[in-house]
């Protein structure tokens, strides 16, 4: 049995490091030693380091998740109780924030290296006009990594986020630049988007861990909207969680929406995708595929000797030109 998911990728991934031949044993324990590179190919070194790359399910582990799914998607939600977490979504995620302000989520600096795309231009170029819009920006954990780093005259950042709590917040942070960014409250599920500029007019649209917390009736809407407003041979990035991820296995009976679309205690809700559910979508909008690859990762608890299996989908699509 072939794992569901494959590594793919448009191009080659970066040289690998192999913790077993090359060792540094405390230099890099915490992260992934830079754009995916730390292979675990000698399964007694499991706990020497606290996160593995690019790891492969043998047909028993597959097997597992599989039965763990079924398991807890048997049971569904009524079709009151779905309309209710829906229909109050900014309410729980008002809430969420409430609780956490900005101390949940922590700046995404990895996203540079992950999506080169939004570093800061070259020297040369730093006086090019370049606008970046974010779906989904909570307090700024993106955002604000690209403020921070950018020296671009001419750089226009913009993000939204359904929750009005996640707003305030942002704004009153220190980091924030009302010079370079704006940010505001909008439904990307809405038909019509509200914006502050113009069709055709974004170089980069980004969504990270923004689409799963969607209804799958409304995902295509909000890939149509992105495609509206990308300039032709802008690039939409993408980043959100993967079919038979941890955090699906881990999902108690009675929680489950629809299939692989589930909600959490917070109330918040979650989808879990597989690569040819994000292909196919954002194919049918006309963006074209330059990256898609499937990122399953090892994390190792070393203190108490856990690993858990972590699956995310990371993509970048082009509107043609």
């Amino acid at each position: 049995m072939m794992p569901m998911f494959s590594n793919t990728t448009h191009g080659k991934y970066p040289q690998r490091h192999f913790a077993s031949k090359t060792w540094e044993h405390t230099r890099l324990r915490k992260k992934p030693s830079g754009a995916g590179e730390r292979i675990l190919t000698d399964a007694s070194e499991v706990l020497e380091f606290n996160a593995w790359d690019h790891v492969q399910w043998d047909e028993e582990q597959e097997q597992a998740a599989q039965a763990a799914v079924e398991k807890n998607s048997m049971l569904k939600m009524s079709d009151e109780q779905r309309e209710l977490f829906q229909s109050d979504a900014p309410k729980f995620w008002n809430s969420f924030y409430g609780i956490h302000d900005n101390g949940f989520f922590k700046d995404r600096h990895w996203l540079l290296t992950e999506f080169p795309e939004l570093a800061p231009l070259e020297a040369g170029e730093k006086t090019q006009s370049r606008c970046i819009f974010e779906l989904g920006c909570g307090v700024g954990n993106t955002i604000f990594p690209i403020l921070e780093l950018s020296g671009e005259s001419e750089l226009r950042v913009y993000g939204c986020d359904f929750s009005e709590r996640a707003i305030e917040i942002l704004r009153s942070q220190r980091q924030f630049d009302a010079k370079r960014c704006e940010v505001f409250v909008m439904d990307a599920t809405q038909e019509q988007w509200k914006v502050p500029f113009e069709e055709n007019s974004q170089d980069i649209i980004v969504m990270i861990f923004v689409l799963s917390a969607i209804e799958p009736a409304k995902m295509q809407r909000v890939l149509e909207n992105c495609y509206r407003y990308l300039k032709p041979g802008g690039l939409l990035l993408f980043r959100d969680y993967g079919r038979y991820d941890l955090a699906q296995l881990r999902f108690k009976s009675g929680k489950c929406l629809e299939d692989n679309f589930y909600v959490r205690g917070d109330g918040t809700m979650v989808y879990f995708f597989t690569e040819q559910e994000i292909r196919d979508m954002f194919g049918k909008v006309g963006l074209k595929e330059e990256q898609l690859i499937v990122d399953r990762r090892l994390q190792v608890n070393r203190g108490r000797g856990l690993k858990m299996y972590r699956v995310w989908i990371q993509t970048k699509y082009r509107k043609p030109l």
